[in-house]
């Protein structure tokens, strides 16, 4: 541990102390007393005036530890060096602390046994503030404190004890400690004398490092007899006294990484001799027995090693391990404490989820049951209704073989009027024909008449040329009379021929007719036939709709008998007739 963190630890008892309210603040009067009394005790020199000057009362009020540390900082802990009584150090702050906090009374221990177990605790406590000492700290020291007063530890005592002290805290401070030990609670059947021993002999190891102590003879340097001496060995050092009461200091060992211990033969009449060899000196030392000879210079070369390897006393090195392990353990607890907390919310969680998987689960089993119930149901009302429309399917089926059968009666009726009907189609289809071939034929005598009518058209047109001649040649001279009625004559037998030609047409027109109303009749015939037809299939289920004639338009008449061209025609042929006789003229 750092001076600086000891130091820190009594100030802090003697600052608590003055805090009479505990409202964690002390009066500038009360803190300038106690820094005077701090650089005094620890030899740090000071200006009483500038000490005057920074705590004198203002408004400001009292001041709090963290007010208070700056200067502390600054002003003394800064300064201190290791050359002061340590011992009368923590002798001050234990006199500004212990008359608030300590009951004396009711102890079985003095005050200055109070004051070393006060300085155990400082040494043992956290390295945080409220100081306090853990549980395993306690047992450390109450181990150390049994074995110096040559006890046995009783472990069931001590769980009982922590049994208790977990039940209310898991730590004490300064003053329970004191009240522990004071109580003979764990000092059961020893006197007040062995216990204020055993506190002492703690007390030295752990605070004052004394490692080993006890009395041998040490051989002088100048008179070479051998003296009887209280050797005292702490860590870089081994101290020799007059006696065990260390009133008088005799002189010092100094121990560095370069000295060393031998084993000595006897001589001059003392046993068990051994040597210390320093940089400085030279020691020749005679233990008591051969046991102590060997725990002596085990002691001092383990004191050697720690000094080469640059490692504090065993009781601090084992204090910063228990310390290390402590944190460790600590960080792990709390590590295991925050996974602890996740599976806690996890398991939270799952146990959240779960719950609402058997609330949806039960929810799910209540709608299935419900579910199973209209199931059930409408099963049964689908039987039910399955059987009704069963019965009904078998009148249904009874009633469509019935009319099945019918209609099997009726479609045999109706495939043999279909028999029936394709004869009679078969036999339109031969009138069809008929009077398609009578269409044909009417065709054929109606171009034919056409080709007679054009020819009598053209022979009117030459006899009303010739006409028209004949008259122009009347008004022209004699001599052209003559000449004309030559060509008159011969015209006129021209015309007697075209006669005779007319006549012949006349007579081929009258067959053409002949053959015409044959036709006509045929035409009819078929007509009637067809008609006929139409009406038996109109009696057969009305499936067919006949082909009738077109109708004719009026026919005109001439001369010679009914015409073989329309109005229109016979209008064109008059108007070109006309205008050939005007241009004759």
């Amino acid at each position: 541990m750092a001076l600086r963190d000891e130091l820190l630890k009594s100030i802090w008892h003697a600052f608590t102390a003055l805090d009479v309210d505990k409202s964690g603040k002390v009066s500038k009067s009360q803190l300038k007393v106690l820094s005077h009394n701090l650089c005094t005790v620890m030899n740090i020199p000071h200006d009483p005036v500038a000490l005057e000057e920074h705590f004198k009362d203002d408004d400001e009020g009292p001041v709090s530890n963290q007010g208070y540390m700056p200067y502390l900082n600054k002003f003394i802990l800064d300064k201190v060096k290791d050359n002061f009584n340590r011992q009368d150090f923590n002798k001050m702050c234990w006199t500004l602390s212990y008359r608030k906090n300590l009951e004396q009374n009711e102890l079985k221990i003095c005050n200055d046994d109070a004051f070393k177990i006060w300085c155990i605790f400082n040494f043992l406590s956290e390295d945080r503030y409220p100081l306090i000492i853990v549980t395993e700290e306690i047992e450390y020291f109450l181990r150390k404190l049994t074995e110096a007063m040559g006890g046995s530890w009783v472990e069931e005592r001590f769980e009982d004890y922590k049994l208790q002290l977990n039940s209310k805290q898991q730590c004490l401070n300064a003053w329970e400690l004191i009240s522990l030990v004071g109580s003979g609670h764990f000092s059961k059947g020893m006197d007040h004398q062995t216990l204020s021993m055993g506190i002492g002999e703690v007390y030295q190891e752990l605070i004052l490092d004394v490692l080993k102590q006890g009395y041998m003879m040490k051989k002088g340097h100048k008179r070479k007899n051998w003296t009887e001496r209280w050797f005292v060995l702490k860590p870089n050092t081994i101290s020799y006294y007059v006696g065990e009461d260390l009133a008088e200091k005799k002189g010092d060992v100094l121990l560095d990484g370069n000295c060393s211990v031998e084993h000595l033969q006897d001589k001059e009449g003392k046993k068990c001799l051994f040597l210390i060899k320093s940089s400085q000196k030279s020691f020749e030392i005679s233990a008591s027995d051969k046991k102590k000879k060997q725990e002596w210079i085990q002691a001092v070369q383990n004191c050697v090693t720690l000094l080469r390897q640059g490692r504090p006393a065993p009781h601090r090195e084992a204090r910063q391990k228990r310390r290390e392990l402590r944190l460790k353990q600590q960080a792990e607890q709390e590590e295991l404490e925050l996974r602890m907390r996740e599976l806690q919310i996890a398991n939270e969680a799952k146990q959240h989820e779960l719950e609402n998987m058997r609330k949806a689960l039960e929810e799910a089993a209540a709608n299935a049951a419900e579910e199973e119930k209209r199931r059930l149901q409408t099963q049964t009302e689908l039987q039910d209704r399955y059987r009704r429309d069963l019965e009904r399917e078998k009148l249904v089926r009874q009633q469509i073989e019935k009319n099945l059968a019918e209609k099997s009666t009726e479609l045999e009726q109706y495939l043999q009027r279909v028999h029936e009907l394709e004869d009679m189609y078969r036999q339109l289809e031969h009138a069809l024909e008929d009077e398609r071939r009578a269409r044909q034929d009417e065709e054929i005598i109606r171009k034919l008449q056409t080709r007679l009518l054009e020819e009598e058209a053209k022979k009117r047109a030459e006899l009303e040329q010739i006409h028209l001649q004949q008259k122009q040649a009347i008004s022209v001279t004699v001599a052209e009379k003559e000449e004309l009625e030559k060509e008159r004559l011969a015209k006129e037998s021209a015309l007697q021929a075209a006669m005779k030609q007319l006549e012949q047409l006349e007579l081929e027109r009258q067959g053409a007719l002949e053959q015409y109303e044959t036709v006509k009749k045929k035409l009819e015939t078929a007509t009637n036939n067809t008609k006929t037809w139409k009406h038996k299939v109109a009696e057969h289920e009305g499936l067919l709709r006949l082909i009738q004639p077109g109708a004719k338009g009026q026919q005109n008449i001439t001369n010679w008998g009914p015409a073989a061209f329309s109005e229109a025609e016979l209008s064109l042929r008059e108007k070109q007739w006309q205008e050939t006789k005007n241009q004759a003229t």
